[in-house]
């Protein structure tokens, strides 16, 4: 039995009690009466022997012959042929010999194709183009500075009234609907920060933080979500704002809001945004904070400057970043300094695995979702061999690239040179390296100077804090045009044609344009969280208007509370053993002065 019999009688008995229907107006395959695109109507049948199966065609499909069950199949016996009189229509030969004229495709045209385009129901924003297209537009430097991909609206989060579920409105974020994709987003971080969920479980019991009325300024992630949530899980009252005008995460900040925290922050804020948000979060009628948790010194910096008499009741400040623990050590020198400051960001927990080991990977992340480059072969500058730089080195190392470092303090230079970098100043490579980046938490590192020097096509980035260290201001001058590529992309255009592609405008790497390791800012959050309780429960007298390095016992339970991750297991040394090394068997195996 052939193919064609055995198909056609399989399909007699399935479809044998559907009765046969001609296509209605309200067929999908048939079109509109108000359909524009259609030019020309399907003939209607004239003959008495017209077949009792019709072709039926989709627009597009390239399949031999698409069936439905409102048609009836063919007779087994019935032949398809192409009559040459008919222009090669075809035609089907029946079983009685007749021969009938199968109906002519409809031909569909589309007079205006952007006009249908713009009819489909689906709404596509900024963020979905710069993801499936790679749009560019040249703009003034000026238009040029900020922009985001994180929502279909323009609307400024300012001007929209916003409330959660319960009714509040104490926020101010991109879209309140994004909730629920925030909460996946924390749920998923939670699986990867086990010491904060153990820090939640075994102190919530007692609410260290009972009492505590902590304003915090970082980066608002699904990480950072994860370390909210512990804190007011321990007795704390929280108030948020970001530090980084790229790096939130709309969907993040949607989900807290629904959660009842109150949050200040959306993806793509402007400078004036930032510092609105900063006071938004701060100023509050009858609610006086007690507690900072800062990255980067910005909202310290707001509260000493604007709110003075607030700043005197603070009972202490966490910092985990350079820029933030440089200008808190400023204030201390100069005897401005009234509340005791934990230094998070020179903790071994934080230097030797958020700095290193966060940038070893996000580096490549960052660089690898923005400009799509190839590491082999390249020639990379690196300013800079503190943890984020030697986390940076290694990271292109590996893949292939040729990396020159670029230090002031011997020791890390010599460092550098003993890990296989070449030390050199920036003046003596700009003109060759494909790659420039800054990891130095100083200011004009890389000045116009430099920028003008640097080959066409060359990368230029930052992954320290702040965004100092590029002169960007010295690149929006008239001369320059600015060409927008996507989102945290930019080409900066000289006179001659020479560009160079700038990230983030100078803003932090790894937060603005990726994501970074969850299990590495467990460690630095957990961190965070045992300073606060330190201070906050701290004796009167213990900490005195300073800054301060986290004790090292602590420093060693945040190492231990991520262990079980790795079913390891420590040795712990015999009486004798700890006798001889002068140490407690509990630790701390380190002194106060370790690094």
């Amino acid at each position: 039995m052939s193919v064609q019999v055995l198909a056609a009688k399989m399909a007699e008995v399935e479809l044998k009690d559907v009765p046969g229907k001609e296509l209605t107006p309200e067929s999908p395959l048939t079109p509109k009466a108000d359909d524009k695109g259609v030019v020309e109507n399907e003939p209607k049948a004239t003959s008495a022997t017209t077949p009792t199966m019709e072709p039926i065609v989709k627009t597009g499909d390239t399949s031999p012959g698409f069936l439905t069950p409102n048609t009836k199949m063919p007779q087994a016996s019935a032949m398809k042929r192409t009559d040459p009189q008919q222009n090669g229509g075809e035609a089907f030969v029946n079983r009685d010999g007749t021969v009938a004229e199968a109906p002519r495709l409809k031909k569909i045209q589309f007079a205006d194709q952007k006009q249908e385009f713009n009819k489909r129901p689906t709404k596509i924003g900024r963020r979905s183009l710069s993801r499936s297209i790679s749009q560019s537009s040249t703009d003034s430097y000026g238009s040029a500075a900020s922009y985001t991909d994180s929502s279909d609206d323009e609307t400024s989060p300012r001007d929209k009234q916003q409330k959660n579920s319960k009714g509040n409105g104490d926020f101010c974020i991109k879209n309140i609907k994004q909730a629920d994709f925030g909460r996946r987003e924390i749920e998923i971080a939670e699986q990867e920060m086990p010491a904060l969920m153990a820090l939640r479980k075994r102190a919530q019991g007692e609410k260290p933080l009972a009492g505590a009325k902590v304003v915090g300024c970082t980066h608002i992630t699904a990480q950072t979500a994860v370390l909210m949530e512990t804190l007011t899980a321990l007795g704390a009252q929280c108030r948020w704002a970001a530090c980084n005008i790229y790096s939130t995460q709309n969907e993040v900040a949607a989900a807290l809001a629904e959660g009842g925290f109150s949050v200040f922050a959306w993806k793509g804020e402007s400078e004036d945004d930032f510092w609105w948000c900063i006071d938004r979060c701060v100023n509050l009628e009858g609610w006086q904070p007690n507690m900072i948790l800062d990255d980067g010194g910005d909202l310290t910096h707001w509260i000493y400057k604007k709110y003075p008499s607030m700043f005197k009741k603070i009972k202490g400040i966490v910092e985990e970043s350079v820029t933030g623990v440089h200008r808190l050590y400023q204030l201390s020198k100069a005897g401005k300094l009234c509340v005791p400051a934990m230094n998070v960001n020179d903790s071994v927990t934080k230097q030797k695995f958020d700095n290193l080991y966060c940038c070893r990977e996000s580096i490549l992340d960052g660089l690898k979702r923005t400009t799509d480059v190839m590491f082999g072969g390249k020639q990379v500058v690196v300013c800079g061999y503190g943890e984020v730089g030697k986390g940076c080195c290694a990271a292109l190392k590996a893949m292939g690239s040729i990396v020159y470092v670029t230090e002031i303090d011997p020791i890390c230079a010599l460092q550098a040179c003993m890990d296989g970098f070449r030390l050199v100043k920036l003046n003596e490579v700009i003109r060759q390296v494909d790659i420039v980046i800054t990891c130095t938490g100083n200011k004009n590192v890389v000045v116009r100077e430099y920028l003008d020097r640097m080959k066409n096509g060359c990368i230029v980035c930052n992954m320290g804090h702040s965004n100092t260290e590029i002169d960007v201001a010295s690149l929006r001058t008239p001369e320059l045009t600015w060409e927008r590529v996507r989102s945290q992309v930019d080409h900066v255009i000289w006179p001659d044609g020479k560009r160079i592609v700038l990230l983030a405008e100078g803003r932090l790497l790894n937060l603005s344009c990726s994501t970074v390791p969850t299990f590495v800012l467990s460690i630095t959050a957990t961190t965070q969280a045992l300073a606060l309780i330190e201070l906050y429960n701290a004796p009167e007298g213990r900490y005195k208007q300073d800054v301060y390095l986290l004790p090292k016992k602590m420093d060693e339970y945040v190492a231990s509370l991520h262990l079980p991750t790795f079913d390891a297991h420590l040795t712990e040394l015999s009486d004798e053993q700890a006798k001889y090394l002068g140490l407690n068997k509990n630790g701390p195996f380190k002194p106060n002065y370790y690094r």
